[in-house]
């Protein structure tokens, strides 16, 4: 930045001796014509010409390297702190909002910071040198030009204030175009589906129009600030003209003074114009930077206490005291008590909406409990460190995410610094290696965004090989067979059966069928454990477990029935 600040300087030094050069080139040379000044004149201008550029190319060089890495540090800080944010942060902002920020908002900040900011520098150091030239050439003159330069700012502050309402209305249309268009690329199957492609397109055209309207609004006040500038510029040359024409023609001034001094002040509304005209990208940089530093100063809500300290390896149990938790004013859970011995095999089912995956999601602290406390081992888990408690979590649920990269990287997600001989053993030991073989590139195949060219139960079988290596010594399994055909079902079941071996195991189960040999199940409703036991005694009490198990019972008989029926009239 020091360099590139004397490189302006020489730019701005060179502009004005470019024409200062005009009084000795019109007084020596056309009017005393002296030889010698013929001969030097031209070299002097070829020499401020290099000199120039010379100077040109180290400051926009530089000055760019340093505002493209205040851009890079910033996109890179807003990422950051977006991972730090909590999961109830992300459920309140859409998706598309969150990427406007990064890549629009952002983008607006860089046109401020390596564009405007650049010109600024150079222009202000010019507008200094050059004034410093028609302030030396004639002062009076000077004076009365200046006096233009007051009302020229008058409206650059009012299209200033305008362009900055304009441009935060931009981008939050911006963003919600965004928010549109992620739906229905991500929707794009359950939009098919339902043959609501017009709807999709008559919604995302309404949103286009907005934002058609309010980029008019700003090309309207630019179209009028840019003529208003070149009105007021040539009401100020024509001045001068007229006035430092009577000088020279009473004799109190020469030409090569007076046009120096007009050559001067005809380069002195170029960067002057340009000033005004950057007004129009800072306010739209302003409004970007007032969005992004929204997001970088909201705190997350779950994060390490003071004096926070590493979690020792669970030997034990985990245990819920009194937990309570509650989702903005709406209670999920209440005045839970819940111990989980080492090993034990947890199996936890209800109606939907009763709170099991609130209860598991409560343990890595992907929300923190109301009241109560979550200890394992004795020690509270808002005592340790986040990153010691989820290193010793794996977790498999029933929305499988992967990232559109290979297999190998998939699975070795759950810990980069496994080799391949344990990612192929994680494979092996998910079922998922056989099917992995068959891929056109193996390991190396790219499965696309959320691994849309596998199936489902192939999807399923890359999570699971994925937390076999993380090797976590607790693991919650949410739902991970729920949406799984019976054929997929038992490949996966064989694969969890591998991954719960020897591990802390916490499973929500919507078919009751996956959780018989459970060593313990408990049932909650309304937020509440109201039952708790193995498969064979909460049937035999009759209560919500036998309901669930009697609703689940008839479902699959008359799914079976539907079936046998169907195949009588297809033999028939």
């Amino acid at each position: 930045m020091a360099v590139a600040m004397i490189c302006m300087v020489g730019v701005a030094l060179l502009t004005s001796a470019t024409a200062y050069v005009v009084k000795p080139m019109l007084d020596e040379v056309f009017f005393k014509k002296d030889m010698t000044m013929i001969h030097l004149i031209p070299l002097a201008i070829v020499f401020l010409f290099l000199s120039k550029g010379i100077f040109y190319y180290g400051y926009f060089y530089l000055i760019n390297s340093v505002g493209q890495k205040i851009v890079a540090d910033l996109r890179e800080a807003v990422y950051r702190h977006l991972n730090s944010l909590s999961l109830s942060y992300f459920h309140r902002t859409p998706t598309g909002v969150l990427i406007s920020r990064v890549l629009n908002d952002v983008g607006m900040i860089q046109g401020a910071v390596s564009n405007v900011v650049v010109g600024i520098l150079k222009d202000t150091f010019t507008v200094i040198g050059l004034t410093f030239v028609i302030f030396y050439q004639d002062w009076r003159l000077a004076l009365i030009a200046m006096t233009i330069f007051p009302v020229a700012v008058i409206p650059i502050v009012k299209f200033g204030r305008k362009l900055r309402k304009i441009s935060t209305k931009s981008q939050q249309i911006v963003g919600d175009v965004t928010v549109l268009l992620h739906e229905g690329i991500t929707g794009s199957r359950i939009v098919k589906a339902f043959t609501m492609e017009e709807y999709e397109i008559k919604r995302f055209r309404k949103q286009i129009k907005r934002l058609y309207d309010i980029i008019m609004s700003d090309v309207k006040v630019k179209a009028v600030a840019h003529p208003l500038m070149e009105l007021l510029g040539g009401i100020g040359i024509a001045f001068i003209v007229w006035y430092g024409g009577l000088q020279v023609i009473k004799g109190t001034s020469t030409p090569g003074t007076f046009f120096s001094f007009l050559t001067a002040m005809i380069m002195l509304y170029e960067p002057v114009k340009n000033l005004s005209g950057a007004n129009s990208a800072i306010q739209q940089g302003v409004a970007g930077a007032i969005r992004v530093f929204d997001l970088l100063d909201t705190p997350p809500e779950i994060r390490d206490k003071e004096g926070a300290v590493a979690l020792p390896p669970i030997k034990r149990h985990i245990e819920f005291k009194n937990v309570s938790f509650k989702y903005d004013e709406a209670v999920v859970l209440k005045d839970t008590n819940l111990k989980v011995k080492t090993g034990e095999i947890l199996a936890i089912v209800g109606m939907s909406g009763g709170g099991k995956t609130t209860l598991v999601n409560l343990i890595p602290r992907f929300y923190d409990i109301t009241d109560g406390a979550i200890s394992i081992d004795g020690i509270d888990i808002r005592d340790v460190t986040i990153s010691s408690l989820r290193s010793q979590i794996g977790i498999v649920t029933q929305q499988t995410i992967l990232f559109n990269d290979t297999v190998r990287n998939n699975i070795a997600y759950g810990d980069v610094r496994k080799s391949e001989g344990e990612i192929i053993e994680a494979a092996r030991a998910a079922y998922a290696y056989d099917f992995i073989k068959r891929l056109p590139q193996r390991w190396d195949t790219a499965i696309g965004e959320q691994g849309v060219r596998l199936s489902g139960g192939e999807r399923q079988r890359i999570s699971i090989a994925r937390a076999l290596l993380k090797n976590a010594p607790i693991l919650i399994l949410d739902e991970a067979t729920s949406s799984l055909d019976t054929e997929s079902e038992l490949e996966v079941q064989k694969a969890l059966d591998n991954l719960m071996q020897g591990r802390t195991t916490l499973v929500i189960a919507h078919r009751l069928s996956t959780i018989r040999n459970a060593d313990r199940i408990i049932v909650i409703k309304d937020g509440a454990i109201v039952e708790e036991g193995k498969h064979d005694e909460l049937l035999a009490l009759g209560g919500e477990y036998r309901k669930l198990h009697d609703m689940q019972f008839r479902d699959e008989l008359d799914i079976a029935t539907e079936t046998d029926i169907t195949t009588e009239n297809a033999e028939g």
